[in-house]
């Protein structure tokens, strides 16, 4: 991956000096106060930083684009920060081909490849918490078609290391996650848009188990950590399906807005000692009401079954989790958010709470990537 970055910015290096007047730049910061921790959350108590970021963004000659951002966040009461996107794009392939080749988030899911300052809600779905580290990014290659029908419709595939979602395993290949997306969406009239998507994601990495863990720490053979925090939960076979339904009248979705989103995710073949009965199961409903140009309401129900592994057995967990939130938005680059989740019926899992209180705050300054649909 390193020789590809080198290469590729020697072959590119005159046309970024040439069109360098053409970039823009960006940054975010996200700046929250927790009541108390979330299971399976990601913004610590008391007053935090969440998932702020820095980036750049342009074209390199006529036929490339590229973005680069770092992003830092609070974790374990300590400032982190981490090379989150530094990417090069093609902007010229003939039939509705485009190729993308470095570090960026994966397209599966609807929320993913988006940054987490762009939800609806302080905290991701649990779906994205256990089985993506909350936002899965990684080294690697990507390829999409778009049809020229007058329906939007997409295909695309990716190949990525696998290090920042299952960042201890037993030996894999270079590249140990690939990735098959599709995504068909429209309009009904002037008012009503709409979008489906289905993923499939194939991991060729097998988290250590506990006891396998130790000695690779004992015998010095543990890989590089790194700042991401990995998936929680994780197989070899993972599907993802989505749905978004969104209305605004005469489509102007400034003034007025609802929202509806559906996601389901199924993760199969756990590890080596996974029976077909063993697998995780992760689902998330969301309803969000954009009433004025600066106001909005919302509430999410997010379920949890999983089967943590135990040596050669599992054990089962599940979690609900019910948020309901009210934010202000002068623009998309200022947004204060209350959000209110309650988690229950918890079973087999560590750190949950009853209740949680979160007051955020959004700043965006300059340019920044273009959110999803």
């Amino acid at each position: 991956m390193k020789k590809m970055f080198i290469c590729a910015g020697l072959m590119l290096s005159a046309p970024v000096m040439a069109q360098m007047k053409d970039w823009k730049l960006g940054a975010v910061l996200d700046v929250a106060y927790t009541s108390k921790e979330l299971g399976l959350g990601q913004r610590q108590s008391g007053l935090a930083l969440g998932h702020s970021d820095v980036m750049a963004q342009g074209p390199l000659g006529d036929y490339f684009s590229a973005q680069f951002g770092v992003a830092t966040h609070s974790h374990e009461k300590k400032i982190e920060t981490e090379l989150e996107e530094a990417w090069l794009q093609t902007r010229a392939l003939p039939f509705g081909l485009q190729a993308r080749v470095g570090r960026f988030g994966s397209q599966i899911g609807y929320q993913n490849e988006q940054h987490p300052h762009a939800d609806d809600f302080s905290e991701r779905p649990l779906l994205y918490r256990a089985f993506l580290g909350g936002h899965w990014f990684d080294d690697g290659l990507r390829l999409n078609w778009t049809a020229p029908t007058a329906l939007y419709l997409s295909f695309g595939a990716e190949v990525f290391r696998g290090k920042q979602l299952v960042q201890e395993a037993m030996p894999s290949p270079q590249f140990g996650i690939g990735t098959l997306t599709a995504k068909l969406g429209g309009d009904v009239g002037l008012s009503h848009s709409w979008q489906v998507g289905l993923s499939r994601v194939h991991n060729k990495r097998e988290a250590l188990l506990e006891d396998e863990h130790d000695h690779h720490e004992h015998e010095g053979h543990g890989e590089e950590h790194n700042h991401a925090h990995g998936a929680l939960f994780q197989g070899k076979k993972m599907w993802m399906a989505d749905l978004t339904w969104k209305w605004s009248p005469d489509g102007n979705n400034q003034r007025e807005q609802i929202k509806f989103n559906a996601e389901f995710a199924r993760v199969s073949q756990l590890n080596r000692f996974a029976t077909p009965s063993d697998k995780h199961y992760a689902s998330s409903i969301s309803l969000v009401w954009r009433f004025d140009p600066s106001w909005e309401i919302g509430g999410r129900m997010d379920r949890l079954k999983v089967s943590t592994p135990h040596g050669d057995h599992f054990h089962p967990g599940r979690l609900k989790e019910d948020s309901v939130t009210l934010a202000w938005k002068q623009s998309h680059r200022q947004v204060v958010r209350l959000q209110v989740a309650q988690q229950r019926d918890a079973y087999g899992m560590e750190n949950v709470t009853k209740r949680s209180v979160q007051l955020q705050t959004i700043f965006s300054f300059g340019a920044h990537g273009a959110h999803t649909f």
